[in-house]
């Protein structure tokens, strides 16, 4: 969320179109409130969606990423791996990019910032 808040930042104006979603992969422990307080810290705009349990797997399907949780030594301390990606949609719904983790946000503002141009053409 860092990257995309400062890909947001780098745009200037044109980053006002953007619109940033993170979708948990533990529903059990993040709630609503937690993440509406987690997303404030990055930008007030973004938005988190909270899978119930009986759907997460559907979700995580449909982005194509894997996760699994790992049992600690309470219940409460357990951790939940997953992979990390960002999909960059377009106004119509349609995937243009995916980003893998740990990619600079100077490179995907610029990549962002090309397909902004591309469609308001």
């Amino acid at each position: 969320m860092l990257t995309i808040a400062e890909v947001k930042r780098l745009l200037g104006k044109d980053g006002d179109k953007l619109q940033a979603l993170f979708i948990t992969v533990d529903p059990e422990r993040d709630t609503l409130p937690l993440l509406k307080a987690y997303m404030a810290n990055f930008d007030p705009t973004f938005l988190a969606l909270r899978p119930e349990p009986s759907e997460l797997k559907s979700v995580a399907d449909s982005f194509k990423v894997t996760f699994q949780r790992a049992e600690g030594p309470t219940p409460t301390s357990y951790t939940v791996g997953h992979s990390a990606g960002k999909y960059i949609f377009d106004t119509n719904g349609a995937v243009r990019l995916y980003v893998a983790y740990g990619s600079e946000a100077s490179l995907l503002a610029e990549d962002i910032g090309k397909l902004l141009k591309s469609t308001a053409s």
